[in-house]
């Protein structure tokens, strides 16, 4: 932990209701590249081309848009490995009540630690509330657990270090990684692949694809030897490549047809309405609150949708309707993480990735193909 995290200076205070002048991404850039001051304390800026996150007026030359995300506060851009700005001291600006000093208190904790989590009764002890409090204000404020809160800020420190170059041994231990066995056990849930391959944007890596027709189109899957990394649906061999391309620019592309052709199947068939099989391995890599909102997708029964909002509810942030979406829309791997569960507050069909016409279908797949089941406990 720096000396920028070790300290949080006195915070101004904000308010309970979302600022409407920030209320997407595209506004919160404007913001940025105006150098607004009133931004502070309503949102932190991080540049993935640097590792940094930033108050919105930071002094610093505004980062291009691509390299840019953005976070409710600083312990989540903290989570995702990103560090604090030494110009703007971004850990300032951040809101202040008592649920949240409590909270921090107990981020802070965990950020100091460097080999093990701290015990609930620990983190309860720094911020002044009983175990079973804490846990629960954690929730709340963070939309995560103190120990899942742990586990990202690893995996992003981990992602850090192999991405600034480090070699594997090193990353690992820098990161809080007692052996490598607990690296590499988890490495196709939390990076994709290996991570001697993790690198600069899969670079390393050899990732196989193969395409297969289905109903709605065609499809691609792409996978490393840990699992699936990314799963498309559209009309064009090309332009899918293209776009696994885009996501793992420096990745070896290698076609595979007859090695993925059990699991293309696989995927495919849910094109045609029935659930893809539970124990696919696949990427989820993303930020804590877009891996809560992937794992509540994913606990949607076929053939039923649920709202954006609540989508955010189910993830513990019930305000963060917004980011909810974009989650679903970073979502790497449809199908597998069925995103097109996911609708709008209204009923309505909102954007997907592959086209609302292949939403509205692939729902009336999954009705049709449930409409055609036996009864639970009924006899052949």
């Amino acid at each position: 932990m720096n000396a920028q995290s070790a300290t949080i200076p006195p915070m101004t205070v904000l308010k309970s209701e979302p600022d409407p002048r920030y209320a997407d991404d595209d506004a919160r850039y404007r913001a940025v590249e105006a150098r607004d001051r009133a931004a502070d304390g309503r949102f932190i800026l991080a540049v993935t081309s640097t590792g940094i996150y930033c108050r919105p007026h930071c002094p610093s030359r505004t980062p291009k848009r691509q390299n840019v995300r953005f976070f409710l506060r600083p312990e989540e851009a903290r989570a995702a490995g990103f560090r604090a700005c030494r110009r703007c001291n971004p850990d300032a600006s951040a809101p202040r009540d008592a649920r949240l000093d409590a909270v921090r208190a107990a981020c802070r904790l965990i950020e100091a630690a460097e080999d093990t989590a701290p015990t609930l009764e620990e983190l309860g002890e720094a911020a002044g509330l009983s175990p079973f409090h804490l846990q629960r204000t954690f929730k709340a404020v963070m939309g995560i657990t103190p120990r899942q809160y742990w586990d990202a800020r690893r995996v992003g420190r981990l992602k850090a270090n192999l991405k600034a170059g480090e070699g594997v041994a090193s990353a690992l231990y820098g990161a809080g990684y007692g052996s490598s066995s607990r690296l590499y056990e988890k490495a196709g849930a939390q990076l994709g692949m290996t991570p001697a391959s993790y690198g600069k944007g899969g670079e390393g890596a050899v990732i196989a694809y193969a395409f297969a027709d289905t109903a709605l189109g065609r499809v691609i899957v792409g996978a490393t030897a840990a699992g699936i990394c990314f799963v498309g649906i559209g009309d064009r061999d090309d332009l899918l490549l293209a776009e696994l391309q885009g996501d793992y620019p420096k990745a070896e592309l290698a076609a595979d047809p007859d090695g993925l052709g059990e699991t293309v199947a696989e995927v495919a068939a849910a094109l045609g309405g029935r659930e893809p099989h539970a124990a696919l391995p696949v990427d989820v890599r993303g930020t804590a609150f877009q891996r809560q909102v992937w794992e509540a997708l994913k606990a949607i029964p076929m053939g039923e949708t649920r709202s954006y909002s609540e989508l955010a509810a189910a993830a513990g942030r019930p305000k963060a309707v917004r980011a909810a979406a974009s989650a679903c829309a970073n979502n790497p791997v449809a199908l597998i993480v069925p995103c097109h569960r996911a609708i709008g507050t209204d009923g309505s069909m909102r954007g997907y990735r592959w086209g609302v016409e292949r939403k509205q279908a692939l729902l009336e797949a999954e009705r049709a193909s449930l409409r055609g089941r036996p009864l639970a406990g009924a006899s052949g």
